[in-house]
């Protein structure tokens, strides 16, 4: 097929005239085909974007959402297919080429410099210059404060990204993709670190860029998100379009029957184990001003789900406990004895595994294979002999876990990076089951996962507390929490501020708790 290539010039004269030549469409998809080695990730899918709309784009992990988003944003190149937009047929040589034609995408996995300045990160590569060809920095952080502005958002442009909580670069990247004035704009997950507040401040964004005529490519897994911002929805499953349907009428067991092929009839597959002893023992547990003095037990084959805002202290309790940032006071005692968890080879020579919240920054090696990725936690411990690794029983082992853990993949030798989302997570969760713990925490277990992934990691945690593990579980989903915690632990402001058990714990409870 021959598609012609729209100059950036001919496109901004498009653009700026409002003209849709022969189209009611801003972006048209047809017929796009991606194979990558062994999958084939998009089969003949099709997708259209009105102006002045949100069409949502949902879909289980892998059915081929995010491949799709990435080849109309520049960054993969398709094997087939047509792509027209504001009518006009074009073909995209690379991410910047799709900025200078109006489509911006906020990936999932953010993308910011960390020492970078906030200001930096938004016009890089767009820096206004001085007479004498430096930054200007004054300009810059000009610009910012009347970006932030016209967005109500609330970060100083002259702090260093690494200093912002995940909340916040999610905001960032928001205004840095809206700083393009991109006709297209695709939000791959953004409510996904985002508290209640600040996912309402995102809508009001949105509803802002809809009302001057952007057209709004919205992936989500969240349900109740449709009704709320979207006006059209778009599902896709094995790497096939499947169909479109008014976000307005549709009901979620058609969107879910859509998405899987099937009912899923328990999304919190809850089963009832055999308490043990108490594993854990965590007495006045502070980190500086973090948080302070949070005290609990855990006991064998319960799953202890972890509540609060973010910002509360949740992950920082869970990485203290894992030895990440050692705490400055109180004690943690494991299987009868005081330890002190001074660093995580401590933690995890006492049985402990820990899931970070980040897939990307603290868990994966993203250029790594999934053999090399699943192996990081045992390989020193439980495979060498003489100084020597035994890679066969390595490659033995991560195969079994691979299998059991139902990762999407043509082989272990794939790098985890061309995986999805929810298949990352499974290899991160095989990772650790490969030593063998007695005590799992879990943080965000499921953020970024689609319904049908959920329900499977939601069973898997069920089964492993089954069988004796004593599992904490943080999450930003109140269903969740309540649907899969035998208690439910709520923090606020760096102190626990309640214990619920299972029976007791409704959201207007936890969420009083959280906000106390």
């Amino acid at each position: 097929m021959t598609v012609q290539t729209i100059s950036p010039t001919t496109m901004r004269a498009v653009r700026e005239s409002g003209a849709v030549p022969g189209s009611d469409y801003l972006l048209e998809v047809d017929g796009v085909r991606k194979v990558f080695p062994g999958v084939v990730a998009l089969d003949n899918v099709q997708f259209r974007v009105k102006r002045g709309t949100v069409h949502a784009l949902m879909g289980e992990n892998g059915a081929g959402k995010s491949t799709l988003m990435k080849i109309i944003a520049g960054v993969y190149t398709p094997d087939g297919g047509e792509f027209r937009l504001r009518g006009q047929p074009i073909r995209l040589n690379g991410p910047l080429d799709a900025l200078e034609n109006g489509i911006a995408m906020i990936h999932q996995e953010l993308n910011l410099m960390p020492f970078m300045t906030v200001a930096e990160n938004i016009w890089i590569r767009r820096e206004p210059l001085t007479k004498l060809g430096f930054v200007d920095h004054r300009e810059l952080n000009r610009r910012t404060e009347k970006l932030f502005a016209d967005l109500s958002i609330d970060i100083d442009p002259e702090v260093e990204t690494q200093t912002l909580s995940i909340a916040s670069r999610q905001m960032v990247e928001i205004a840095k993709a809206v700083s393009y004035n991109s006709d297209v704009l695709i939000m791959d997950e953004p409510t996904s670190a985002l508290t209640d507040r600040e996912v309402e401040h995102l809508f009001r964004i949105v509803r802002q860029l809809r009302a001057q005529g952007k057209g709004i490519v919205y992936i989500t897994h969240k349900m109740d998100e449709l009704a709320e911002i979207a006006d059209e929805v778009s599902i896709f499953r094995d790497g096939k379009y499947i169909g479109t349907e008014d976000a307005k009428t549709v009901t979620r067991d058609d969107i879910i029957r859509m998405m899987v092929g099937r009912e899923l009839t328990q999304m919190f597959p809850k089963e009832a184990a055999k308490i043990g002893e108490t594993v854990l023992s965590v007495r006045d547990l502070s980190l500086g001003r973090v948080f302070r003095d949070v005290s609990f037990d855990l006991r064998a084959g319960e799953i202890l789900g972890l509540a609060g805002l973010v910002g509360s202290g949740r992950s920082n309790i869970a990485e203290t406990l894992f030895g990440v940032t050692p705490a400055t006071s109180g004690t943690i005692t494991l299987f009868g004895r005081e330890v002190r968890v001074a660093s995580p080879a401590v933690a995890m020579r006492h049985g402990m595994a820990f899931l970070t919240e980040d897939r990307k920054d603290t868990g994966c090696f993203l250029p790594l294979s999934i053999t090399e990725n699943m192996q990081m936690a045992v390989i020193q411990d439980r495979f060498t002999a003489g100084g020597f690794v035994r890679q066969g029983e390595v490659d033995r082992r991560c195969d079994e876990m691979s299998k059991a853990m139902r990762v999407k993949t043509p082989d272990l030798d794939e790098r985890i990076e061309n995986l999805s989302g929810g298949n990352q997570q499974k290899v991160l969760i095989g990772r650790w089951l490969l030593t063998k713990p007695k005590i799992l925490i879990l943080d965000e277990p499921t953020r970024g996962i689609d319904v049908g992934a959920k329900a499977e990691i939601h069973r898997l945690i069920s089964t492993l507390a089954g069988e004796g593990l004593a599992v904490i579980m943080i999450s930003s989903e109140l269903p969740e929490v309540l649907g899969m915690s035998d208690r439910v632990m709520v923090v606020h402001s760096g102190r626990v501020t309640g214990i619920l058990d299972r029976a007791e714990a409704t959201q207007e409870k936890v969420m009083d708790l959280a906000s106390a």
